[in-house]
This record gives C-alpha cells, sequence and structure tokens, in this order.
C-alpha cells in the first residue's frame, strides 16, 4: 500500500518538471545512444550498450517512482495554513541551546532537502516541530545526543 505524499505547491510543480524531463528528453538521449551502440555490432560484447541499456532502466525506474508519488500526492495549499501551529508547509524559526537562530521550512518526505533548510515532517526535529507552538521548546535526539530548540516565530512558506 503507498504511502500518502505531502507535497507543497512547489514541490508539486518540481516532481512534475522533472517527470516530463525523464519522458521526453532523457529517453530520446538514451535511445539514441542505444541506437548508436548497436551500430557497432555484437551487442553481446558491447560495453556501451550495456551501459545505455542499464541507464534506461534507471531512468524509467525514476519515472514510475515520480508516477507512484504524484499518484498519492496530497498537496497543501499555504493559503489554508495558520501561523499558530507547526504544520507542512510552516516556516519555524527556532533558536537552539547556543542562541544561534535557524529557519526550517517543514515539508513533506518527497521535498524534503537538509541543505536548503526543508525539513521532512518524519525527520526527528520535523516531527518534534510538527503540532506546536511559537514560544515551546522541543527535545529530540540525534546521534551526538538531545538537542533543544525554541520556537520564536512560525511563518506561512511563501508561494
Amino acid at each position: 500500500m503507498p504511502k500518502d505524499v505531502i507535497l507543497t505547491p512547489e514541490g508539486l510543480a518540481n516532481l512534475k518538471a522533472e517527470l516530463e524531463h525523464l519522458q521526453t528528453t532523457r529517453r530520446r538521449e538514451i535511445a539514441a545512444r542505444i541506437k548508436e551502440a548497436r551500430e557497432f555490432g555484437d551487442i553481446s560484447e558491447n560495453a556501451e550498450y550495456d551501459d545505455a541499456k542499464n541507464e534506461q532502466a534507471m531512468v524509467e525506474a525514476r519515472i514510475a517512482q515520480l508516477e507512484e508519488k504524484l499518484r498519492s500526492a496530497t498537496l497543501i495549499d499555504a493559503s489554508d495554513l495558520g501561523t499558530d501551529v507547526v504544520r507542512v508547509g510552516s516556516v519555524v524559526h527556532v533558536k537552539d541551546e547556543g542562541g544561534k537562530s535557524n529557519k526550517y521550512t517543514i515539508v513533506g518526505s518527497a521535498e524534503a532537502n537538509p541543505a536548503e533548510a526543508k525539513l521532512s515532517n518524519e525527520s526527528p526535529v520535523g516531527k518534534a516541530l510538527m503540532g506546536r507552538k511559537r514560544g515551546e521548546e522541543v527535545v529530540f535526539g540525534t546521534p551526538r545526543g538531545e538537542r533543544r530548540l525554541k520556537i520564536t516565530k512560525i511563518d506561512v512558506a511563501a508561494r
């Protein structure tokens, strides 16, 4: 049973764009590589052909994965969100024990990208923040031990 995928409008657009690129551009590029490799002769010992077929299999698997995510997607509308509690689509401003401020956007697991401060609602930090209010302190476990964050502000993600 596929699990529901929670997406923001931006995340939905990104997945659709990636799917479109794979279904059109990448499929054509790989088909051209396979055709070119076939022209080298015997395909049983042709490394270029094997490589192209392997790439084709990986692209087709990614296409199937994206299609499944889009089929089971639940879209979060940022305009429906309030700033009273942390939800998927919220931008949460926090301070750690050392007084350092950070800002995290809570997203579904399909959109998570820690490098862009987009945390999954299923991650340890995301789970700890979900449903909490401004001024609350959350505690969560990390490999280095327990951490504390204080929620200083809750915004709605920009559209």
